[in-house]
């Protein structure tokens, strides 16, 4: 988990730049005396600056927003309000997206950090191999649409290859694509609970019991229902199978 947490912030480091490279830090307070050190300074502020995003970065470009929403959608199906709490499905979210960014990044770490490390290869070159599966996952499970929709945006021509893809028109694109996905398995959440909380409405209305919440009736069989088909093993399962 550590190890996919190093990859994707290395990546998110040098996320469009032509020319890659990690400036060394001098936590200095005098003035520069040369261009140079203005421009190293400026670096390190940058750097800084990302390493500030990463967290959301990270996000972003893994699986993470495709389960989350949809544990959102779920929730909100159910009736449940505030269970499961907040923090519990985000959590859930997480560990689900390191299972499944795992062998992505083992894939980045062994191509690119490892030579890296054992200084074998150059840091544009490693970036390069690093970010080639990332890319690779994130072009799978993106829409054509959509990463035609920002190559045109940045007026660019159709790349021939993955590699030629730059990770500032992939990440967009996937973004987009996985809230798409989210919301089609949002809507398909919503339609059996949907149909107990209209079929609980009608028999209240026909009793007379127009006064009664709906709600109230209608949740102890919507959680029945989800625990009767084994819903969380359900909705995981075809969750993960659902990525490329």
């Amino acid at each position: 988990m550590l190890r996919l947490v190093t990859l994707l912030v290395f990546l998110v480091s040098g996320v469009g730049a032509e020319s890659v490279a990690i400036p060394t830090m001098n936590f200095n307070l005098s003035a520069p005396d040369t261009p140079q050190q203005l421009v190293s300074s400026l670096n390190v502020l940058v750097v800084l600056t990302l390493l500030f995003l990463a967290p959301s970065m990270v996000l972003v470009m893994t699986t993470f927003t495709r389960f989350v929403i949809v544990f959102g959608f779920l929730r909100q199906a159910l009736g449940t309000q505030q269970v499961p709490p907040t923090q519990l499905l985000v959590m859930l979210a997480m560990i689900l997206t390191f299972f499944v960014m795992e062998p992505v990044g083992t894939k980045a770490y062994e191509a690119g950090i490892k030579p890296y490390i054992a200084e074998e290869i150059g840091y544009e070159e490693a970036f390069n191999k690093t970010a080639l599966p990332f890319k690779n996952f994130m072009i799978r499970n993106t829409r054509e649409k959509d990463l035609a929709l920002f190559l045109r945006i940045r007026k660019m021509e159709n790349p021939a290859t993955v590699a030629d893809v730059p990770l500032s028109i992939v990440i967009p694109a996937f973004v987009i694509s996985e809230l798409k996905t989210a919301f089609e398995i949002g809507f398909l959440l919503f339609l059996p609970f949907l149909v107990i909380d209209m079929v609980v409405a009608s028999i209240l209305m026909s009793m007379g019991m127009m006064m009664l919440p709906p709600v109230m009736i209608s949740l102890p069989f919507k959680i029945l229902v989800f625990v009767l088909i084994d819903g969380w093993n359900l909705l995981i399962g075809n969750l993960v199978a659902s990525i490329k």
